[in-house]
């Protein structure tokens, strides 16, 4: 979840860190640290934002051509100044960076207290870097050997960085559960380091992905990969894709704004190439090359976090309707840990924005073990979920900074609509003709995002009086019951208003009892089989006096004459509305957190990608 970025080569690499680290900010923000190597190793540290580091760095020595940045969101010891990364060594010659969890290291401290080592902060991190001091005093083993007999003992997930004051011309990383990346700089001897690409990108094309146990030294200037049992590996160079503008807010308030706004074109590129309406045919790889896997599928488990598992619920109704075949929707980090029956002809769904989400990845293991077909729908090219699956779909919705998911959630939606649709054509559970009216429907999308964010100001008014709620309740039915949990979790993440998603008849089972005039209820009641009985559950909020805020259809007038304000959204084919109706609410989550003074981009406690159990 932390953020790591490092530098060897002739340029200075402070700017280069300080700049990566601003990019890396939204997978943590509670601190920020850089190491240098200009003769000497100085460590610069510093609770709160990385422009925070900056600026107490103005009038230090920031000179050096090999360096290393961290920005942390805390897992063991709170953020202060002293927990902050980089970690030294007891004897002050080695630096660590680390984006993960130790998770022995209190058997591992406890050995090294009773060797003579007093430890300054309460992280599992400064418990590794001892360590590998440690082995290096009772052998002869060199950093390298010693890094890796460190790592053996080592339980937990890692991305790591090393620094050595008597090596300057060495620069070791390692991974295992986090994700590492590689950059191979333009100049001779030249090399990036980083959590993703977004720091590099503006340096270089080429990447390395390092892969789970491989460690990377550069070493007077050449790059080898290595696994922890010292084999050595040839790595694959992938060339990135993003660009430099997509990293960057365009004029925006915020990266979250920027990342609604994108939406039209994030789900058209999700789609563009991989549907034929006109012939019916589909395009995809992993359909093709799975074609009787998925001709044969008895049942499907799809599988995520957060906003992911959301996506994935909206993705079980679509399976169900369009092919007719069962399907589960599991959290993460439960299936993993329930002891799950899976089936060898099962096929899973992994979702991820990230692709690096640690407990979708151990679910994954668990469900490959076990003999099951593991397919992945991720956001990010090269990431570890897409290594890992036997086939699967990227989502084309290009970066995603604001840690609020946005144009991830509809883009996930719109690879399963996809899918869901393939696999009715093969096992021939959908006539021609409706089959071909959802693809034209699903190329009509985008259009309707773009009439659907004209509503902006329509909502800022709605959100000015209701920003001061202390709670909210979301009701939805069917398709939009998962738009429901998504714009309660929206408005939670962001504004800090506890706020609750429900399936709108269960509304009565339970949280009907915190109705009152002061509890405003969104309710999604565009056009759909359960219209009619999703009116009738307005009229038992507005009979205790609860707000109604109501997204409904264009041209409604039922809904219009009880609720208190009204949004209308285009129509579309009730199993595609989540990709419509899930538009005002982001915007209604969004203006709500910005007129409440909230960092919309960062908000307290979270992180973008979940790389620690």
């Amino acid at each position: 979840m932390c953020g790591i970025v490092a530098y060897i080569g002739p340029k200075q690499a402070y700017p280069i860190l300080i700049k990566g680290l601003k990019r890396l900010e939204y997978r943590g923000y509670d601190s920020a640290g850089i190491a240098l190597m200009n003769g000497d190793m100085r460590v610069y540290k510093k609770q709160g934002k990385v422009a925070d580091l900056e600026n107490s760095l103005i009038n230090e020595d920031v000179e050096g051509n090999i360096g290393m940045g961290h920005t942390r969101w805390a897992t063991h010891g709170v953020p202060n100044n002293v927990n902050a990364h980089p970690h030294k060594s007891q004897n002050g010659e080695l630096a660590v960076i680390h984006n993960g969890i130790i998770e022995n290291y209190m058997t591992l401290k406890e050995g090294l207290v009773l060797r003579g080592h007093t430890f300054e902060s309460d992280t599992d991190t400064e418990v590794l870097i001892h360590l590998i001091e440690d082995v290096m005093n009772h052998t002869n083993l060199s950093l390298q050997d010693a890094v890796r007999a460190a790592l053996a003992q080592v339980v937990g997930a890692y991305a790591i960085v090393i620094l050595s004051k008597n090596h300057p011309e060495h620069l070791i990383a390692a991974r295992k559960g986090s994700p590492l990346v590689v950059g191979i700089g333009e100049e001779e001897g030249e090399f990036f380091l980083a959590s993703d690409a977004t720091p590099i990108v503006e340096y270089t094309r080429q990447v390395i992905y390092l892969n789970d146990g491989e460690i990377a030294i550069v070493d007077n200037g050449e790059l080898s990969v290595r696994t922890i049992d010292n084999i050595i590996q040839t790595p694959y160079i992938h060339e990135l894709e993003m660009n430099l503008e997509q990293l960057e807010k365009g004029g925006y308030e915020h990266f979250m704004l920027k990342e609604i706004y994108e939406q039209p074109k994030s789900i058209l590129d999700s789609f563009r190439g991989r549907i034929d309406p006109k012939e019916t045919e589909f395009h995809m790889r992993s359909i093709f090359e799975y074609e009787e896997k998925l001709r044969n599928i008895k049942r499907l488990l799809l599988i995520g976090c957060g906003t992911s598992w959301h996506a994935g619920l909206v993705g079980e109704y679509l399976f169900e309707e369009y092919a007719r075949i069962p399907v589960e929707v599991e959290y993460a980090s439960e299936f993993r840990y329930r002891n799950p029956v899976i089936y060898s002809d099962d096929l899973v769904i992994a979702i991820s924005q990230s692709g690096e989400t640690a407990d979708t990845l151990a679910a994954m293991e668990l469900a490959k073990s076990s003999g099951a077909t593991v397919f992945g729908v991720c956001n990010v090219v090269g990431s570890s979920i897409p290594r890992m699956s036997h086939a699967g779909a990227y989502t084309h919705a290009g970066p995603e900074i604001g840690v609020a998911s946005t144009k991830a959630f509809t883009a996930q939606v719109t690879v399963l609509a996809i899918m869901a649709m393939a696999v009715a054509k093969l096992k021939g559970n959908m006539r021609s003709d409706r089959l071909r009216t959802l693809m034209y429907e699903l190329e009509s999308i985008p259009a309707k995002v773009e009439k659907s964010l004209k509503l902006n100001d329509q909502i800022v008014e709605i959100a000015a009086k209701y920003k001061d709620a202390r709670n909210f309740l979301y009701l939805g039915r069917g398709y939009n019951f998962p738009v429901a949990l998504e714009g309660a979790l929206k408005l939670k993440e962001i504004s800090y208003i506890h706020a609750e998603g429900y399936p709108a008849a269960e509304m009565k089972h339970g949280p009907i009892a915190l109705i009152d005039e002061e509890m405003p209820v969104v309710v999604v009641a565009t056009n759909s089989a359960h219209y009619e009985k999703v009116i009738s559950n307005i009229q038992e909020v507005k009979a205790r006096k609860g707000k109604i805020i109501a997204v409904v259809t264009e041209g409604d007038t039922k809904v219009k004459e009880m609720a208190d304000y009204v949004i209308e959204v285009p129509e579309t084919d009730e199993s595609l509305s989540p990709l419509i109706n899930t538009i005002p609410l982001q915007l209604l989550s969004y203006h709500i957190a910005v007129m409440r003074g909230c960092n919309v981009d960062q908000p307290r406690n979270l992180a973008k990608s979940v790389t620690v159990e």
